[in-house]
């Protein structure tokens, strides 16, 4: 794909699909759990979806501000096509506000901010065959306030036999969930932290409203991995660590990946070190002590808790190295070496 070119903002025509009108001609957006209500000429909390004339339009609606094929390894997935490459789009902003973000430039942006290209899904899913994408995947941004674009291209994707995937924050409302990814394949959540204080002081959002979403994709039968981007001294407690790994036992079963990811200084916390090594692999302990047969370490090319390992004889079953899935050792969706299947969409 060519570079996004500046395009025009696009007329009111997109209208948003999860919303209620109020009396004098507000609206309550139902997209989110921020449930902004919004007067006319205003938009919501995400800057993406905007009051006009009392009716609620989404400024974002294929509106894409970035575009790459990447490898899936690098969303992260690690049990969904492994060594498969997926077509890889955004759109500007987000609903929440991570005081460590590292996508700062798309996701703290408006929509008229930042040059764009305008695509249909069919464009999309055009674009993902011609790279030969087994998978889409809406990132780098946040998927739940572009809803209505991941609905309608999941949709299309799947008629054409692309799947998708959402990389999100998990801040979204049930009722909009099931809606807008109905035809989603799978989900990375970030679950930024374990702690209420946390979710409030550092990102402006709730952590319950992000287990909820995690329990409903459960209950959906959805494949799910999770990721914990580990900040030093913000969210690395063995209390914390142990407490996470407890709950996605007891709510989503041992079999859901999790990610530990090593943090880098960005955006508003450049006073923060990387994250140790150590913290990294203490983490993943826990973990794997609670019960969790798949933990990863990532952000931290080379390290043995990258590979996948048979949870019964502990034999590598996928290779990695950096993002490139070296060596896969499947059958079926089974370890080659003793036949124990292996959560995960292989196929």
């Amino acid at each position: 794909m060519k570079s996004p070119t500046e395009a025009a903002m696009p007329p009111f025509s997109v209208e948003a699909r999860f919303c209620e009108p109020l009396p004098e001609g507000m609206i309550r957006c139902q997209l989110c759990p921020h449930l902004c209500v919004v007067a006319e000429d205003k938009r919501g909390h995400c800057g993406v979806r905007e009051n006009h004339g009392g009716r609620f339009y989404s400024l974002v609606y294929g509106r894409i501000c970035t575009a790459h094929v990447d490898p899936i390894e690098k969303k992260p997935f690690f049990h969904v096509l492994p060594g498969s490459r997926s077509f890889s789009i955004a759109t500007a902003g987000c609903n929440i506000d991570c005081s460590f973000c590292q996508n700062a430039s798309i996701s703290c942006a408006r929509p008229e901010d930042l040059p764009a290209e305008q695509l249909a899904p069919q464009d999309v899913t055009a674009l993902a065959l011609r790279f030969q994408s087994a998978t889409i995947a809406f990132t780098y941004g946040e998927p739940t306030i572009s809803a209505e674009f991941v609905q309608d291209t999941a949709a299309e994707a799947r008629a054409q036999g692309v799947k998708t995937l959402v990389v999100s924050n998990g801040y979204i409302q049930p009722q909009a969930l099931k809606a807008a990814w109905a035809d989603v394949d799978a989900i990375k959540i970030d679950l930024k932290s374990f702690r209420e204080a946390f979710y409030r002081n550092v990102t402006r959002s709730s952590l319950k409203p992000v287990l909820k979403t995690l329990v409903t994709l459960r209950e959906l039968n959805r494949w799910t991995e999770v990721v914990c981007l580990l900040i030093p001294t913000l969210n690395d407690s063995d209390a914390e660590l142990t407490e996470m790994a407890r709950w996605m036992h007891s709510n989503l079963g041992p079999d859901v990946p999790l990610h530990f990811s090593r943090f880098h200084p960005d955006h508003q916390l450049n006073q923060l070190s990387p994250t140790p090594v150590a913290t990294l692999e203490r983490a993943r302990a826990i973990a794997l002590g609670e019960g969790l047969r798949y933990v990863y370490i990532g952000n931290l090319p080379g390290h043995p808790a990258q590979h996948t390992y048979c949870p019964r004889c502990q034999s590598i079953v996928v290779e990695r190295t950096g993002f490139v899935a070296s060596h896969l050792r499947l059958q079926n969706g089974c370890c080659e070496a003793c036949g124990e299947p292996i959560a995960g969409l292989w196929h």
